[in-house]
């Protein structure tokens, strides 16, 4: 065993197909199938953490989206649902579980009382501010064998892919109706 290059499940994968179809060029599913790979290996990594406090990643994404936008801390579900790329059904049980642990409160909109804008309470927000520096320090575990050069580069061509497959950031910043009157939104 010793002596032998370190290598990942992807490229033995790449290497037997050349070896069974030498003719076919399969050098964009090294890249996709890493990508694909890498999602399934740092689900579990970051997931340990959120567990720590009693929260799923996606529940941590949530809260995350809302703490971030700026106060008040209010988005709507539709703005949250966008930012998290999920079904309105998956938004709902999402809100519900943290409505009901009371991270979230969800009321309706002064202008339009159809709409029912989803606010972030002040104990959400400390649960956001507990486990957020243990989030960044378990990425940067993750990512320690990389320099930061490595790492620029890396958030260069994915950013670069994302785009080409158009995933794209609009030019305002998402807020909840009263909130985008109240400051104006940034690029």
């Amino acid at each position: 065993m010793f002596g032998l290059a370190r290598t990942d499940h992807i490229q033995e994968v790449v290497e037997q197909w050349a070896a069974e179809t030498p003719a076919l060029d399969r050098s964009a599913f090294a890249v996709i199938g890493r990508i694909s790979r890498l999602a399934q290996l740092l689900e579990p990594e970051l997931d340990l953490v959120f567990a720590e406090y009693g929260l799923t990643g996606g529940e941590f994404d949530v809260l995350a989206a809302l703490r971030r936008s700026g106060a008040p801390y209010r988005l709507t579900p539709t703005s949250l649902r966008k930012a998290l790329l999920l079904s309105s059904g998956g938004m709902t049980k999402r809100l519900a579980g943290l409505e009901n642990r009371g991270l979230v409160r969800r009321e309706a909109e002064t202008r339009d009382r159809r709409l029912r804008a989803v606010t972030l309470t002040p104990d959400g927000r400390r649960l956001v501010d507990a486990v957020l520096p243990e989030h960044i320090d378990n990425e940067e575990r993750l990512l320690r064998d990389l320099n930061a050069s490595e790492r620029s580069d890396l958030a260069r061509l994915l950013e670069k892919l994302a785009v080409t497959l158009q995933d794209t950031a609009t030019r305002r910043r998402v807020r909840a109706p009263e909130a985008s009157k109240q400051r104006p939104g940034r690029a």
